[in-house]
């Protein structure tokens, strides 16, 4: 039994891990590059697609999912196996991913050829091929969202997928994987631990309280899978505790995911559930309004406030929210949260930097409003969760995360006895062999 990564090795995008065992090679995710490192999609995959046995999908977003349409293309013709809450998530975002992209690498017909071949396995079923057994657990990262156990060969290995914050309340917390030969494991916050969830909140709240009392416009950058329907959560929980305004979403992607939740009841938290027993939607607050066409959200721009706008994209790539920043960000009235990450060199990152001045849209902004950066929402699980998550395992790989943030990972399980290391692209991992 050997484990080859060809994607989120020593990077966070890109997941995509080829497990050889029993005779059989299954795929353990697909996802796409993003950000600087885009230009690899292009790039051949490191392995022949027509040589792989099965697809196993651990969630559905666009970096553990994004290249499988161009496997299909690439001459792939087996299952695909998820949970339904990924499928028809996943739907969605390789649509939309279509739409956006700037260098298609597939077509809308290699998009259709992955929901041919999809079957749905789901938490506690097993998939057998031959020799070789698989099933899922439960990671608490999105609606629908696994962990991997695999055993074939007297062997056991876990990969991570994505682990969830287990301090949010709309999603269950991650179970406990078994104990396992080798875990192939995320590291994205490897070197730290997040702020506590309700301080967080509380901080979120007393932002919006200000902003809107005061008569001002609140932007939130929001990721349309799982973090636009998070705030969209907390506001109806809390919307006692704000002055009276409008609240919109002005994204298309957030509502199409947002109109999917009541299908996915049974994959949320005990307290979401218990919402939708009562016949109440927690993620439509009293003071929502959907945004649908891009003319009423410019129109948007031009409203006074108060008001909440929740929009994409959430890293400020593109989307409507460039939109809103560029009228909204040149009043000190108005307040900019961030509630996802902001990658280095993005232009979240350089107004988290306070210039005098921002270009937005080919225009030079004044940067007047207040801008926070909130940490807490974050949907991976932080350093302390994942030793916790990794506790007992004897042998650990770390993939899906920088380089940095690997390394402290690593140091902080050699702390504790544990054996660890960074895989490499394309460097097969044997499970049967101890850490050199």
């Amino acid at each position: 039994m050997r484990i080859v990564p060809f994607g989120a090795a020593r990077e966070v995008t890109g997941s995509c891990h080829l497990l050889q065992a029993e005779g059989r090679r299954v795929l353990l995710d697909c996802g796409m590059f993003q950000g600087r490192e885009e230009a690899k999609n292009q790039a051949p995959f490191g392995f022949d697609p027509k040589e792989v046995d099965a697809v196993v999908l651990t969630h559905a977003h666009l970096d553990h999912v994004g290249r499988l349409p161009k496997l299909f293309r690439e001459g792939y013709r087996g299952p695909v196996y998820a949970t339904r809450a990924t499928g028809l998530l996943m739907r969605i975002v390789l649509e939309d991913a279509l739409k956006v992209m700037e260098e298609p690498f597939f077509g809308e017909e290699d998009v259709e050829a992955v929901f041919h071949h999809l079957k749905p396995l789901e938490y506690g079923e097993w998939l057998r091929m031959g020799d070789l057994t698989l099933s899922f657990g439960q990671a608490g990262h999105l609606p629908g969202s696994a962990f991997v156990v695999a055993q074939g060969e007297g062997r056991t290995l876990v990969y991570s997928g994505d682990l969830g914050n287990r301090q949010k309340t709309v999603l269950p917390d991650p179970s406990p994987p078994p104990r396992a030969d080798l875990v192939l494991s995320e590291g994205t916050y490897g070197d730290r631990a997040h702020r506590p969830f309700p301080a967080t909140v509380e901080e979120f709240l007393a932002i919006l309280g200000e902003t809107l009392a005061q008569g001002g416009k609140v932007f939130i950058p929001s990721f349309a899978v799982e973090r636009a329907q998070e705030i969209l959560f907390l506001l109806y929980e809390n919307g006692h505790r704000l002055p009276k305004a409008p609240i919109y979403l002005d994204s298309p992607m957030a509502e199409r995911v947002l109109a999917l939740y009541p299908r996915l009841v049974r994959y949320f938290s005990e307290e979401v559930q218990q919402y939708f027993l009562e016949g109440k939607n927690p993620f439509r607050p009293r003071n929502l309004e959907v945004v649908e066409s891009a003319e009423a959200s410019k129109a948007l721009s031009h409203e006074p406030g108060p008001m909440v706008v929740i929009a994409g994209s959430g890293m400020l790539t593109g989307g409507r929210i460039l939109h809103h920043l560029k009228h909204g960000l040149a009043d000190p009235q108005n307040a900019l949260v961030f509630v996802g990450y902001q990658p280095r060199g993005g232009l979240g990152a350089e107004i988290i930097a306070r210039p005098e001045r921002v270009r937005l849209l080919g225009q030079e902004v004044p940067l007047r409003a207040s801008v926070h950066t909130l940490g807490g929402f974050s949907g991976h699980a932080g350093q302390d969760e994942l030793l916790e998550w990794l506790s007992g395992q004897p042998r650990v790989v770390l993939v899906h995360g920088e380089e940095e943030k690997l390394l402290a990972l690593r140091e902080a399980l050699a702390l504790r006895g544990q054996q660890a290391s960074l895989a490499r692209w394309g460097e097969g991992v044997s499970i049967n062999l101890a850490l050199g």
